[in-house]
């Protein structure tokens, strides 16, 4: 009988292929153009516009991978990327997916696969540990943590929980929404998705933080109209700029006013795997809920989101729909977690063995040493913008992020800023807060050491 399948010997000859391709890639990537060379539909193109009838041999596969992909390819895993926030990989998360992806696990319930649900257990419990979160935030206790995608779906879920709490009090168009002026678009999107009538963006201060005056200002105005307060979100570490929110004060703002409080700590929270910035998020015994993503700077490819709840009784109670197709005796008898319950897609990948593999390989003092590494070079890029009269900050730099402008204005900022880009071997983002234009240089991409700092620096104090 004739078998299409790839048998166990060729999968492992183009399996040793392939690690040697990606081991090839990451030694070599600091020499190639970050940004790809290619046109609209030029990928497209290059491709055949039906699928082969016939089998193609495998070499055939990655000569393509070459020829075509890798042309259209923007180089994240670039050292001398420094644009938006770092998506990062590395050896032991890149191993850990392709288990993951050999063992095709479907843990939608702990039936399902009970290895799943367990080691994701044990992971997000050991960060609780490794990154001083609450106690009670670990699934021993009325809390718990689960593995998602994004933290635009952690925030979503939070905001779905916080509006399923109040349905019987109140009707879900009249709810409200607060966020600061300065926090991801994934709140006031997820508000909107999960039908909350309003949303306020509140007005920050000069080191673009939450106002709290402006905040309880505009939940008084909007109990005056007759709505409903059921959300605030306080940012650890905003896009733009990594402000910081008072998430203590938020949180008592919110414990008084019966608001959800839910913290974004999508990129800085893996600098709290450092003790000497923990003082960035005091009062998370005030927090709903919490999110932060290893995918960003913890060195697990992406997808991978860790989602907090203090209370895990409303989040469940919003998301758990039990069909027949579904009952199964230990769900039934209460002494599993179904991970299904947490989120919103039913199915749901071994991502926890990726983060497995890291925390195991790298151990908490190997992320330690890269996080305050890639802290010291951003305070060293600072001290250098800081000295040249030139340019000027336009952010503090609580983490890894240096935000600046040229002192000529937004014309010579937005020229900096392409020049950087032009140079093929480094890559930051441009960005805008009202009417400023300023650079985001953000420092922490897995393969970043210094020389790349100092090339970038070499170029901005050319270009400037």
């Amino acid at each position: 009988m004739t078998s299409y399948h790839m048998t166990p010997d060729e999968f492992r000859a183009a399996g040793h292929e392939l690690v040697e391709w990606v081991a090839r890639y990451m030694e070599t990537v600091d020499g190639m153009p970050i940004l790809p060379d290619t046109r609209p539909g030029e990928i497209i193109a290059s491709l055949p516009n039906k699928a082969p009838e016939d089998a193609e041999p495998f070499a055939a596969i990655v000569a393509d991978l070459d020829a075509i992909v890798m042309k259209g390819v923007t180089h994240w895993q670039s050292p001398g990327w420094f644009a938006y926030f770092p998506a990062n990989t590395s050896g032991p998360a890149i191993l850990g997916d392709l288990v993951s992806s050999g063992l095709g696990q479907q843990g939608m319930l702990w039936a399902t696969s009970p290895a799943t649900t367990e080691l994701e257990m044990v992971v997000v419990d050991w960060l609780v540990d490794l990154m001083g979160l609450p106690q009670e935030w670990k699934t021993s206790g009325p809390g718990g943590g689960v593995i998602q995608m994004s933290a635009s779906d952690a925030t979503h879920v939070a905001l779905v929980a916080a509006r399923h709490r109040l349905e019987n009090r109140a009707e879900i168009g009249d709810m409200v929404a607060y966020t600061s002026a300065q926090a991801h678009s994934s709140i006031e999107k997820g508000a909107n998705i999960a039908g909350y009538g309003h949303v306020r963006l509140v007005d920050v201060d000069d080191l673009f933080a939450m106002e709290l005056a402006a905040l309880e200002a505009a939940i008084a105005a909007d109990r005056a109209a007759g709505l409903t307060p059921a959300f605030v979100g306080s940012a650890v570490g905003t896009t733009g700029t990594t402000a910081v929110d008072p998430v203590s004060e938020i949180g008592e703002i919110a414990r008084r006013e019966g608001m959800w409080h839910h913290v974004d700590a999508a990129y800085a929270g893996t600098a709290m795997i450092c003790e000497e910035f923990r003082h960035y998020q005091d009062g998370l015994e005030l927090v709903d809920s919490y999110t932060f993503n290893p995918h960003k700077w913890m060195f697990t490819n992406f997808d991978c989101n860790v989602f907090y709840v203090a209370d895990r009784e409303p989040l469940i109670d919003a998301m758990s729909i039990m069909p027949p197709y579904l009952r199964n005796r230990a769900s039934d008898s209460g002494d599993v977690i179904d991970y299904r319950d947490w989120h919103v897609p039913l199915g749901r990948r071994f991502r926890a063995l990726k983060l497995w593999f890291v925390l195991r390989s790298y151990g908490a003092n190997g992320i330690r040493h890269h996080v305050r590494e890639h802290v010291r070079l951003a305070h060293w890029l600072e001290a250098q913008i800081e000295a040249d009269g030139r340019l000027e900050l336009v952010a503090p730099t609580p983490f890894a992020l240096v935000s600046f402008r040229h002192r000529s204005g937004n014309e010579a900022t937005n020229a900096l800023a392409a020049a950087i880009n032009a140079s093929g071997h480094s890559y930051i983002t441009a960005s805008q807060i009202g009417d400023v234009s300023f650079i985001r240089v953000s420092v922490g991409q897995t393969a970043t050491d210094e020389r790349h700092v100092e090339r970038l620096w070499g170029l901005i104090d050319k270009k400037a």
